[in-house]
């Protein structure tokens, strides 16, 4: 899998959610993770080592973000497109019907998790769920603890481990994990639980087109985002102008 580098962080270079969902089947012949990368991630992977080499260490980084196939287009990368985290983990679950594919969902609240298995039922009736679990909510968990949530996993048979977390925590938690189960990939799928419980709304199309998603999903969650938007985005256009100028180079 070729790919890209936006500031400090490789993105794999993907046409398709077709295409990423072949990658992703050739992927379970061993244990590995996958990234879903926007603006926020780019960022944070300049600022911190252990989490840009977490992030660099994905068998999958995922253009999340339309800003990081517009930046990838302007390095000469045409064939890039945008694969969105929540609406490839719906896809995943369409295809992976027929497929035989086993979902074990871990992270978000209980609510959110019982009323995303309501959906899935619904959507994809034939979809195979292995297992859920919410974790608790603090920054890091116990060596047993992850013990714990990792024999849950590996009893469970899924193929595929969609870990919502949030970033950097659920990326740097599938690096320092992903090696101990028996068989599958970990998919940090950031707020993919909230979007098909139907907590969070999709964009219209023409937001995203237009790169607008994030503005979307500000006015839906004002408190929690404005100061991430304003930093990280504002972070991002001035890395962005220092790396394509040259002024700076991000390594």
């Amino acid at each position: 899998m070729r790919k890209l580098k936006i500031l400090c962080t490789n993105i794999s270079i993907l046409k398709s959610y077709e295409e990423t969902y072949e990658n992703l089947i050739k992927s379970l012949k061993s244990t590995s993770y996958v990234t879903v990368n926007n603006v926020h991630t780019i960022v944070l992977a300049v600022k911190n080592k252990n989490y840009r080499e977490a992030l660099n260490n994905s068998i999958l980084s995922l253009p999340d973000g339309r800003p990081l196939s517009i930046v990838a287009r302007l390095k000469g990368v045409k064939n890039i497109s945008r694969i969105f985290g929540p609406s490839f983990m719906e896809k995943a679950l369409e295809w992976g019907q027929e497929d035989g594919l086993k979902h074990f969902f871990f992270g978000s609240s209980e609510k959110t998790l019982n009323e995303m298995i309501k959906n899935i039922k619904i959507r994809y009736a034939k979809a195979l769920v292995s297992g859920i679990y919410s974790p608790p909510y603090r920054e890091s968990f116990s060596d047993e603890e992850n013990e714990f949530f990792l024999k849950l996993m590996n009893d469970s048979g899924a193929d595929i481990f969609w870990i919502g977390l949030g970033a950097p925590k659920q990326e740097l938690w599938m690096h320092n994990n992903y090696k101990k189960l028996n068989h599958g990939v970990m998919i940090g799928i950031g707020a993919g639980f909230d979007y098909l419980a139907g907590r969070t709304k999709h964009a219209p199309e023409w937001m995203k087109n237009l790169a607008l998603e994030w503005l979307y999903r500000l006015i839906q969650e004002p408190g929690r985002l404005w100061k991430r938007y304003l930093f990280t985005n504002s972070l991002f256009i001035l890395y962005i102008f220092l790396d394509l100028t040259g002024i700076k180079r991000f390594d």
